[in-house]
């Protein structure tokens, strides 16, 4: 099915104050936190604070880790984005307190409209709780809420909420079992 639309109108959603801070966020991930000494979790720290970031104590961010905007950025206490996380944060992304995001998860809180001929841009916020693990080359879209103690299997599509203290895993992510700690 085809039809005439003009495409020519689609305007950044984005305000020129936050485009021109990406292209400052930009320069210095690539001069300043990329080549950073993987052991220097402080730094990363600092800079991505000077950003807006809100970062808790004993938070490690790996130099290959990519924040999109980091004024939409809370890390709480002792989290970590592992190596090649991409945290593409156009809406809000909060990682809770010992939570880890393994290598080359994609956090994703933005899509498009694709019902609209201009397919805009829609956000919504991510949300990883406390004591979380997100294993490695997992996706978790737009809107998701992982809640606490959760467990999300290698290479799984998170879509929809995880409840607290589950396993779950797969394309899309499915709940294997509850997450027992023993003592």
């Amino acid at each position: 099915m085809s039809s005439s639309v003009d495409l020519s109108e689609c305007p950044s959603p984005h305000s020129l104050k936050n485009r021109m801070l990406r292209v400052l966020w930009g320069w210095v991930w690539l001069l300043l936190y990329r080549p950073s000494p993987r052991l220097c979790h402080a730094w990363r720290r600092m800079l991505l604070r000077l950003f807006g970031s809100r970062i808790g104590k004993g938070v490690h961010v790996y130099p290959s880790s990519r924040v999109w905007a980091p004024w939409n950025l809370v890390m709480e206490d002792h989290s970590c984005l592992a190596d090649s996380v991409d945290c593409y944060c156009v809406a809000p992304i909060c990682i809770g307190a010992h939570s880890t995001v393994s290598q080359y998860c994609y956090l994703c809180s933005a899509s498009h409209d694709y019902t609209r001929a201009n397919m805009p841009l829609t956000t919504a916020p991510i949300s990883i709780g406390t004591g979380v693990w997100v294993a490695a080359d997992v996706f978790v879209g737009p809107g998701v809420a992982i809640g606490d103690g959760a467990i999300v299997g290698v290479r799984s599509t998170v879509l929809r909420d995880v409840e607290p203290w589950t396993v779950v895993a797969g394309t899309p992510a499915r709940k294997i079992k509850d997450r027992v700690l023993h003592q």
